[in-house]
């Protein structure tokens, strides 16, 4: 008897029928995605977000994936490198943003938007204090999903990518500034580091955060003096630890910054604000003060700068001169080292990418993976981000109510 009873119905403990609950359906159905990669239209930038290692691991799960012809040349990856790996090579830019993702390094400017399919979904850098009420407008026509490279969250709610770049643009910053120190017209002749018998060079971080743990762990080992100013305390301690050196450290005090700029030989300023727009730390007055070639990288700029004096630069024309002093302020360091960056930037989306075919499909990962939704400014063409929504008067929907609307 027991093997007729219908599915929905369940015993009871007094022996008598129940219905049975419905299942919910939990298991999602693969899809096969199809993923654009087009060539950087900004001179200055040089990364491409997958390269051809991570290519073959995603067309070997039957993925589609659609390279513009020299996307990866920058970065010193060939278009034959990338058709060995399974990718489709065009010359048509069209057919790249025709794809279910598009996924590339600097925002959309307003012809490449216009390229996107709808209902599309963009992964990019957003740099939000320069995307005007325009540019969300307009992907909001197209019913985009939008996610921004530097709000996309990690499990442990850390920013994974945020991270492995300011890792790469710290150590790179001490490197440029160990090329500019000894340059015959930007600089003085002198090597960056520490010998016998010689005075170290004076090398002052102003910040606490990631960028400034690399920079003073490479101006470390160089043998360079290290001194770091942020108004945490907490950040200081942990870095201190994290370097495992007893550097000198100080809260942001005028009379001490000062006194350190003015014997400093390097100057690294990686104050990070939460509001996307850096603090002007250090007038012009400051700057007049210090010694003459000594070097400014300058890596807030892309937040407003942390110096008075700081003006964007490119990779192109990266530096000039101001009261004596060497300004770098190129806004993307990273670009500087095209291939390392765009490994590690492929090592975070490969996985992800492969996470959203099992799922079948973006929509479906971003119900199951609760961080990486943490990215998204757009759902179908509605703004999910508050902030985005306070700085340009735009009309706001939760990204949660959305996406119980649509299951």
């Amino acid at each position: 008897m027991g093997e007729n009873i219908p599915y929905n119905i369940r015993m009871g403990t007094s022996g008598e029928y129940l219905p049975k609950e419905e299942r919910v359906e939990t298991a999602w159905k693969k899809n096969a995605l199809s993923i654009g990669i087009p060539r950087e239209t900004s001179p200055n930038e040089n990364r491409i977000a997958l390269i051809p290692d991570a290519v073959k691991l995603l067309t070997s799960h039957g993925h589609r994936v659609v390279v513009e012809q020299n996307a990866g040349n920058n970065a010193h990856f060939s278009n034959h490198q990338y058709s060995e790996a399974g990718a489709e090579i065009t010359e048509d830019t069209a057919t790249v943003y025709h794809c279910d993702i598009v996924l590339k390094i600097a925002p959309p400017d307003e012809d490449e938007i216009k390229l996107l399919d709808k209902r599309r979904t963009l992964i990019s850098i957003l740099h939000l204090p320069l995307r005007e009420k325009e540019y969300f407008q307009k992907l909001m026509t197209q019913k985009t999903t939008a996610f921004a490279f530097e709000w996309i969250q990690d499990r442990s709610g850390g920013l994974p990518i945020k991270r492995s770049m300011s890792e790469i643009i710290g150590n790179a910053a001490v490197m440029i500034a160990a090329e500019y120190l000894c340059h015959p017209e930007y600089g003085k002749g002198l090597m960056l580091g520490g010998f016998p018998g010689l005075a170290p060079t004076s090398v002052v971080i102003i910040g606490a955060g990631t960028v400034a743990e690399y920079a003073a762990r490479t101006a470390l080992g160089m043998g360079a003096s290290v001194k770091v100013f942020d108004n945490s305390v907490y950040k200081l301690r942990d870095l201190q630890s994290l370097v495992n050196s007893r550097l000198f450290t100080s809260t942001l005090k005028p009379d001490l910054i000062n006194q350190a700029l003015q014997t400093a030989d390097v100057v690294i300023a990686a104050k990070h604000s939460p509001s996307g727009l850096a603090s002007c730390l250090i007038t012009s007055e400051t700057v007049a003060q210090m010694k003459e070639g000594s070097v400014i990288i300058d890596v807030s700029i892309d937040q407003g700068g942390c110096f008075e004096t700081s003006r964007p630069t490119t990779h192109q024309h990266p530096v000039y001169r101001k009261s004596g002093v060497t300004h770098y302020c190129v806004p993307n360091i990273a670009s500087k080292v095209p291939q390392t960056s765009s490994t590690s930037l492929s090592n975070f989306f490969a996985p992800v990418l492969l996470e959203a075919g099992e799922c079948g499909g973006i929509d479906n990962l971003l119900k199951t993976n609760r961080p990486l939704s943490k990215g998204a400014y757009v759902y179908h063409g509605s703004l999910t981000n508050e902030q985005v929504s306070k700085m340009h008067d735009l009309p706001f929907q939760p990204l949660d109510l959305m996406l119980a609307a649509y299951f």
